[in-house]
Formats: structure tokens, C-alpha cells, sequence
């Protein structure tokens, strides 16, 4: 899961990327609003936490932007905007929820949680491929009720081709949710995890395969 913080104080979106992090949740930045509307149209974001005082635009344009372009990823306004207009305004614009700062960032990671429970419960079911369950929440894989390790790229890597299973996942699709923006990659670095994850895939004895598409993606299927 990647999110997406568009806050122009760096120290700030530095800090609230940390923490997600520490969570195991991945973030990328943006500090100003055309940066957002490229990465928003070039990844598929799991939620975007959106200042309104943005240096270039103002962060409620941008939100009826979106909308208007029938962007459908939630969206929720972290902002020091308190006045009571201010917040309907938000609301009525699309935002899913409206946060004042400061704040607590245990109350954020809630707020995100519960988004993204009403979005399809997307923290709380499983996600199953034969023999092989994962469980969003704690991020764990399973096999026979017994959980193993992956790298956190593998990890990644293997939950996108579980929620597409038997679809192929384009290979452009994969780096940028992988890696999202501003990461130099090498020409062959979603094949090297590919290839990792192969190898785990056989060591664990479990009946998957991962296909290649040759000049399109991926595919996961079940043996």
C-alpha cells in the first residue's frame, strides 16, 4: 500500500512519512500542487492526505480538479484551515474526511485506517491464491497457517500480483507502485524482484507461478 502526502513544509511531510513507515506504510511526497496531479495521474494511490495552503494552487482547486477528472482514490485534508466554511467547503468538494492541524499523528493513522476500511476493507480481509493467504493488517503471508518472511519490496511485489490474481499486472504498473516516483532504477529491477520472489515462492513448496507476459507485465496463477 502507497500513500500519497502533498504538504509543502518539508520537515512536516518528512516527519509524517516516517511514521508511516514505521507502520509499514509507504508514502511519497509532493510539495506543491502540479507535482501531486502528475503523480496522482501516474500511480495508483491507496489514499492522498492533501494540505490546502499550497505554494502554487490552492489545495481545494486541486481537489475539484480531481474529482472533476473522476479520480476516485480518497482523499483526506490535513490542514490548519479551522473555520467551519472552510471544512464544509472541503467536504462538499470530496474529500472523504478533514483534519486540523496540528494534530496527533495516532489520530491520522486511524483516520486513514477507517477511510480505508469504508473503501472495501482493504485493512481487514484477506487476500487469498490457493494455498497462500495474506493479511493487509499485519502484513503477514501464510501458508498452512504458518506465516513466513519477505523482504518488504517482495512483500509488495507479491500482494499486487495476489489482489490481480490470474490478471496481468502491467510491467509499468508494478515500478510505480513498487517504487513510486523520484527512484532511479535500473532497466531490470522489477525482473530481479520477480526473480527473488520466485525463488521464495519454491522454497515455501507453494503452488503458484508467476508468469511473464513478455512485453506487458506479470501474471500470479494458481498450479
Amino acid at each position: 500500500m502507497r500513500l500519497l502526502i502533498v504538504e509543502d513544509h518539508a520537515e512536516l511531510a518528512d516527519a509524517v512519512r516516517a511514521s508511516f513507515a514505521r507502520r509499514n506504510i509507504h508514502c511519497d511526497l509532493a510539495h506543491n500542487a502540479m507535482d501531486a496531479e502528475l503523480m496522482i495521474r501516474t500511480v495508483q494511490y491507496a489514499l492522498v492526505i492533501l494540505d490546502l495552503g499550497l505554494p502554487d494552487e490552492d489545495g481545494l482547486r486541486l481537489l475539484q480538479r480531481l474529482r472533476a477528472m473522476r479520480h476516485s482514490e480518497p482523499i483526506l485534508v490535513l490542514t490548519a484551515r479551522s473555520a467551519l466554511e472552510a471544512r464544509v467547503e472541503g467536504l462538499q468538494a470530496g474529500a472523504d474526511d478533514y483534519m486540523l492541524k496540528p494534530f496527533y499523528f495516532d489520530e491520522l493513522h486511524a483516520r486513514v485506517q477507517a477511510i480505508l476500511r469504508r473503501e472495501g476493507g482493504r485493512l481487514q480481509h484477506r487476500i487469498v491464491a490457493g494455498a497462500l493467504e495474506f493479511d493487509p493488517d499485519t502484513h503477514l503471508f501464510c501458508k498452512d497457517g504458518r506465516s513466513f518472511d519477505l523482504s518488504v519490496r517482495e512483500g509488495e511485489l507479491l500482494e499486487l500480483l495476489m489482489r490481480r490474481l490470474n490478471l496481468v499486472v502491467r510491467k509499468q504498473t508494478l515500478e510505480n507502485q513498487l517504487f513510486g516516483s523520484g527512484e532511479t532504477l535500473g532497466s531490470n529491477a522489477v525482473e530481479v524482484y520477480i526473480h527473488r520472489l520466485r525463488k521464495r515462492l519454491e522454497a515455501e513448496a507453494l503452488p503458484l507461478n508467476i508468469q511473464t507476459v513478455r512485453g506487458v507485465g506479470y501474471m500470479l496463477q494458481t498450479q
